[in-house]
């Protein structure tokens, strides 16, 4: 028998060692699955159950006090359909936030694009365009209401320029209310659409754009077919993140206009909240919550989907 320089004989009295994994097999280093049973355990009885028993009352009349209920079957959600703030609050909801989502991301991509440069404030303006969305939204909200009101600062600029006609009231109009709700949405968090999309710009290789300007691409045509497809990740994060923010938004309409005027800015969470704890019709609004959940969910889903396949094409 001829043996390899470096190979040896297999010692006597010794059993030989275990074999080596091959390409099928995997080795067991997984940890038990019991090691998530008190997580899972905390997450059921925090999340799982109240939202269970929510579900329930939602087919009920319970007024949020009285222990006794009736069984209303899919009563409540018959009212919905026949109630015109509900209708009314839907149609908000939907439109705020495909506004926030269209707005917020082209200015967070103009900023992007901007900040990206090679001018010498780039890391003063990144730090100033972001810090709106470290704000907490509730005292966003009290400060634009001051600044929108009838006395408040916009007006007084546009006073003091010559535009009286430009004054408006801003939060108390049923034209501009929803708008201006929406301006100061963008406004808080363009710079984190922005930070975003700044991340991606970061990620695509100069070497791309020096071969395209040296094919005689101008800077459109080098944003659109080299940096745009190479975005796609940073546009799937960006506009799932606002549209669902947008679909549940509660805090920045409620402090702004608490829904008014009249029901003008009601969206799907500030008539939930009113049924709920104004009226006490704790049934009805958990069944408003329930419509917001399933339209949270099949948004939400839709656009990944949607968004994935033109990823995994730009790709």
């Amino acid at each position: 028998m001829t043996l390899a320089p470096d190979a040896k004989l297999p010692q006597r009295g010794r059993p030989p060692g275990p074999a080596p994994a091959g390409p099928g097999r995997r080795a067991s280093t997984a940890p038990p699955w019991w090691f998530m049973l008190p997580a899972l355990v905390l997450f059921a009885f925090v999340v799982l159950v109240p939202s269970a028993r929510g579900v329930y009352y939602a087919f009920t009349d319970w007024d949020g006090l009285n222990p006794d209920h009736a069984f209303v079957g899919l009563g409540n959600f018959a009212d919905m359909v026949r109630d015109t703030d509900a209708v009314q609050a839907i149609w908000h909801t939907l439109l705020i936030a495909v506004s926030i989502t269209v707005v917020q991301n082209a200015v967070g991509l103009l900023l992007a694009l901007g900040v990206n440069s090679a001018i010498r404030s780039r890391n003063l303006l990144r730090v100033f365009l972001f810090a709106p969305a470290v704000i907490t939204p509730i005292v966003t909200a009290y400060l634009w209401r001051n600044l929108l009101g009838p006395e408040g600062a916009v007006n007084g600029l546009f006073g003091a320029v010559g535009l009286d006609s430009w004054q408006q009231d801003w939060l108390g109009s049923p034209r501009l209310a929803l708008w201006a709700i929406v301006g100061v949405i963008v406004w808080q968090f363009a710079g984190y659409s922005m930070v975003i999309f700044l991340a991606g710009l970061q990620s695509v290789p100069q070497e791309v754009h020096e071969a395209a300007a040296l094919d005689g691409a101008g800077p459109v045509r080098r944003f659109w077919s080299v940096t745009r497809p190479l975005l796609a990740p940073a546009f799937t994060i960006n506009l799932m993140l606002s549209i669902i923010g947008g679909i549940k938004l509660f805090d920045q309409v409620y402090a702004l206009t608490g829904g008014g005027p009249g029901h003008a800015t009601d969206t799907l969470s500030t008539l939930i909240y009113k049924d709920a704890f104004t009226l006490g019709e704790f049934g009805y609004s958990i069944a408003l919550a329930v419509v917001l959940t399933i339209v949270v969910a099949v948004v939400s889903t839709g656009q990944y989907v949607v968004l994935s396949r033109s990823e995994r094409a730009a790709s």
